[in-house]
């Protein structure tokens, strides 16, 4: 809807424009810009906290999966700054892998800060085949940053120092990570696993370190 000083020029009362004159167009022009630049706030401010969460890790940059889960096993894991929170994690439209599950697969996350594996086995069935990757089996290590692992299945023995249990996943602090509002979680300051075993459908880390690594085809997997 027009302004009235849109119908009416003479009842515009601009600074600087006298009743009955008309209107500088300079200044109009300036008041309309003024009025856009309003109506773009909304949207600036909400480009500029999607930038700040992720940047924060309240929203995680996230991929497509392709639904086939990987086995993930190892001697120990020992880790600095964990959290650990439930997620769903999505296959692309229409994947021939999506099966009964609608494309989607809930999750558990892993997020780890800092963490060291001994003898890194990981397997992915082909169907008929396994693709095995091995590595930190010698006095060398695998080293991982900003470690983050989606699981169905995990287990081992575990020990944690000063865990937190019960967390809102949104308020997490030990890995830097942040998970939905509202989900259940727990973090830890360390995480001190013993015959890990993982069903896994991703995982990323910052660095990834894997001395020692061979990549062959078996019969089996890990």
């Amino acid at each position: 809807m027009a302004s009235s000083s849109d119908v009416n020029p003479s009842a515009d009362h601009t600074p600087g424009t006298e009743s009955g004159s008309t209107p500088d167009p300079v200044r109009r022009g300036r008041v309309r810009l003024r009025r856009a630049a309003v109506m773009a706030v909304p949207a600036v401010a909400v480009a500029a906290g999607l930038a700040i969460m992720t940047a924060e890790g309240a929203l995680g940059v996230s991929f497509s999966i392709s639904g086939m889960p990987f086995t993930v096993t190892a001697k120990s894991l020992d880790g600095t700054g964990f959290e650990q929170f439930g997620a769903l994690d999505s296959m692309i439209e229409n994947s021939p892998n999506a099966g009964d599950t609608g494309g989607q697969v809930l999750v558990v996350t892993s997020a780890i800060k800092s963490a060291t594996l001994d003898s890194l086995c990981q397997s992915v069935d082909l169907g008929g085949t396994n693709l095995l990757i091995k590595a930190g089996s010698g006095s060398s290590k695998v080293q991982a940053t900003d470690l983050t692992t989606d699981s169905t299945e995990l287990s081992g023995d575990a020990s944690f120092n000063n865990i937190e249990i019960g967390n809102d996943a949104s308020t997490l602090t030990k890995a830097g990570v942040k998970g939905p509002k509202g989900v259940f979680s727990q973090q830890a300051d360390t995480v001190h696993i013993d015959n890990l075993r993982q069903t896994n459908y991703a995982t990323t880390a910052g660095v990834f370190k894997l001395p020692g690594l061979k990549l062959s085809f078996s019969d089996s997997g890990c």
